[in-house]
């Protein structure tokens, strides 16, 4: 139930603490790990916008002296980049523009909790892109001032021109041409260093090069430097910015003969040598351009992914060399219905590939299927033997949304795959287009059905992580999780595509069944001799069920399991909103000798207070001050506080997430009990750790 996303840091401005309780745990429900602050005053705000990042501000429209309105004019008066949504009791038109305008993100009625998880998390989402942006805007500025360096020292003579002007050229460029001074050389076209016969094939090169837009296409031409000496160049232009404006570039190199040569290199390194089409390499290297032109010029192009279907049983029929004729008869064939617009590739040796922009998805699903339709109709003789062949055509839009290459090749291919899976097309021979829709990752729609059938069918898995004992103790303790095996086997927690709000009764039947299949692999380990015990996650709604503790009971005497083997843990806000029944739940436990945890402490606004109410046994501190403590002195200093306080109280602390061995020695300083993390295992299948080598 962990969420592996970042730490939110959260301010709210809310005169109640219990409603700004709520809201944390809110979005810690939504999947958002969240630390917050709550504020009290003008400078209370002032002094942690000065000394903490901040990446969200929650303001409630009620009476306080210190109003969300101040708040808001102090963001923008420190010129923060801090999304501030305000969470108003009653819809007004005019209070929603008023805020808008002053700079805040959104307003949100505080009763629409739905909707509030929603626009927190579209703007944590854009403040990431403007995090993002910044830094690539500050990587552009290095690399373009790195550029600059290597012109300047490049020996290739290279220039920039607009509009037929020099903008700039480095010292070979000048050089190459004569001129001593960079200032001479600015005001000259280009059409004045070549000469009168050179001039003509240069305003038709560029023509063409404006047209067809193709980098690195060459001209041979003749240069006249500044002491009217000719030389006979190779130009090859490139489209190119300089400082912020589009332009082109220019290299010179004295011409020779081999250019020819090269250009054949070129064109086989980028051939499938059996079929002469393009070969993979040239293939996602072309994607590539046109994910990025889709992109910049807000165009939509086309790829399909064609599969030959039962090709291994065909060429074991025919043989390899019989394969070759076939794979050579099938891409005259698939040039004759592409059509010269079209890139055509062969991506393996059983898939081809189309890729066209611009291009519609409707147009290419129709090249596609004629494609089908041909080699289906087409009869291919192989040594005098008529060999049938049918494909599987999968197709994926190019739009300035799309994903890499790789991924939009992947899109093509799940789209091609999935030809097999319609009625009356389980040997393929079928066009299938790729909806982005029916891939997508569950959402609140679809999760709970989703869920409810991989648990009837079998797909949940369980995994283990160790919990060490840092003082060097042999406990064997361990964390389990539970997966869930989606699309493609990939594996994903059940919990964080539960709707922030239940439903209660699926969020049931999960901890239910994660209880009872590690009961029963807990009996079965602990009967080879181990002494081991699990920490159980457990939700709000197993919490406030109030059937729970018997059917646990039963369940721990049907596996002969004794109840001090199960730590049963709760999450912080879980505990806070639902305190009444985290404490009957405690008690409860603590009858069938079993253990509470409090997990992802430390982000209530007051963490200590859960204690006067539940009687916990162990304290799982939250996984962002483990990542704070390798940065900041303060956040070390504030976890040993923390940690000695809870000892005091008499709990046994872990520390989650510890990815390395230089965070260990503050631990041990500190005084934690177990450590867990990826430093020591991963989560797996089994529990096998050694715990004699801790």
């Amino acid at each position: 139930m962990q969420k592996k996303n970042a730490t939110v840091h959260l301010l709210i401005l809310d005169p109640s603490q219990n409603d700004a309780e709520s809201m944390i745990s809110l979005l810690r429900n939504s999947g958002k790990a969240t630390r917050a602050h709550r504020i009290t005053s003008e400078e209370d705000l002032e002094e942690a916008l000065k000394t903490g990042n901040w990446d969200l501000l929650l303001a409630r429209d009620l009476e306080q002296d210190f109003g969300p309105d101040d708040a808001l004019a102090m963001i923008k008066r420190m010129d923060k980049d801090i999304p501030f949504i305000l969470l108003t009791e009653e819809t007004s038109r005019e209070r929603t523009v008023n805020i808008i305008r002053a700079g805040g993100q959104d307003v949100v009625p505080f009763e629409y909790k739905d909707l509030m998880v929603l626009v927190v998390k579209r703007e944590l989402a854009a403040l990431d892109e403007r995090r993002k942006r910044r830094l690539l805007e500050s990587h552009l500025r290095e690399a373009e001032q790195r550029c600059q360096l290597l012109l300047e020292s490049s020996k290739d003579a290279i220039a920039y021109i607009n509009e037929g002007m020099h903008i700039y050229a480095n010292q070979s460029y000048m050089e190459f041409l004569g001129y001593d001074d960079i200032d001479d050389l600015i005001c000259i076209p280009v059409l004045d260093t070549l000469t009168p016969e050179s001039q003509r094939k240069y305003k038709d090169f560029m023509k063409t090069f404006a047209e067809n837009g193709k980098d690195g296409v060459t001209l041979n031409c003749t240069a006249c430097r500044s002491d009217d000496q000719e030389l006979n160049v190779t130009m090859s232009v490139s489209a190119a910015t300089y400082d912020g404006e589009a332009c082109t570039q220019i290299v010179l190199q004295p011409e020779h003969s081999d250019a020819e040569l090269e250009e054949k290199l070129k064109q086989i390194s980028s051939q499938d040598l059996l079929t002469g089409l393009f070969n993979r390499q040239y293939l996602m290297d072309a994607l590539a351009q046109a994910v990025a032109t889709a992109g910049k010029n807000n165009q939509t192009g086309a790829l399909a992914y064609i599969a030959l279907d039962n090709f291994i049983s065909m060429k074991g029929q025919v043989g390899i060399s019989g394969a070759d004729l076939l794979l050579g008869d099938l891409a005259t064939l698939l040039r004759e219905q592409a059509g010269d617009e079209i890139i055509l590739a062969r991506l393996s040796d059983d898939a081809f590939c189309l890729m066209c922009l611009p291009c519609d998805e409707k147009s290419m699903e129709n090249i596609a299927e004629r494609v089908r339709k041909a080699v289906e109709d087409h009869l291919f003789d192989i040594n005098g033997k008529t060999v049938p062949l049918t494909v599987s055509i999968g197709v994926a839009a190019i739009t300035e949304n799309s994903p890499k290459a790789e991924e939009l090749m992947s899109r093509a291919h799940t789209a091609s795959a999935e030809v097999k899976k319609l009625e009356g097309h389980e040997r393929g021979n079928g066009v299938v287009v790729y909806n982005p829709v029916e891939y997508e990752a569950l959402d609140e729609s679809n999760s709970v059905e989703a869920i409810l059938k991989a648990l009837d069918e079998n797909r949940f898995r369980l995994l283990f992580q160790p919990i060490i004992n840092l003082r060097g103790e042999g406990e064997e303790h361990y964390e389990a999780f539970v997966r869930m095996l989606g699309k493609d086997d990939e594996e994903v927690s059940p919990y964080d595509f539960l709707p922030p709000m239940g439903p209660s009764d699926t969020a049931i039947k999960i901890d239910r069944w994660v209880i009872l299949q590690t009961i029963k692999q807990l009996a079965s380990h602990r009967s080879r001799g181990h002494d081991t015990r699990l920490f159980l996650n457990i939700t709000a709604e197993t919490l406030q069920d109030k059937t729970f503790t018997p059917w646990l009971s039963v369940a721990l005497k049907a596996a002969r399991l004794p109840g001090d083997s199960l730590i049963f843990q709760i999450r912080e806000g879980d505990a806070n909103n639902y305190m009444k029944q985290a404490k009957e739940f405690t008690k409860a436990v603590h009858e069938l000798h079993s253990k509470v945890s409090i997990s992802q402490f430390g982000c209530a606004l007051n963490p200590f207070n859960t204690f006067k109410h539940i009687d916990a046994d162990y304290v799982k501190i939250d996984g962002s001050f483990t990542e704070e403590i390798q940065k900041s002195d303060d956040a070390k200093e504030q976890v040993k506080e923390m940690v000695k306080s809870l000892q005091s109280a008499g709990k046994l602390t872990i520390i989650p997430l510890v990815e390395n061995a230089g965070v260990l020695a503050t631990l041990w300083q500190a005084g934690v009990n177990y450590i867990q993390g990826y430093y020591l295992q991963a989560p797996v299948p089994e529990m096998n750790y050694d715990f004699g080598d801790s």
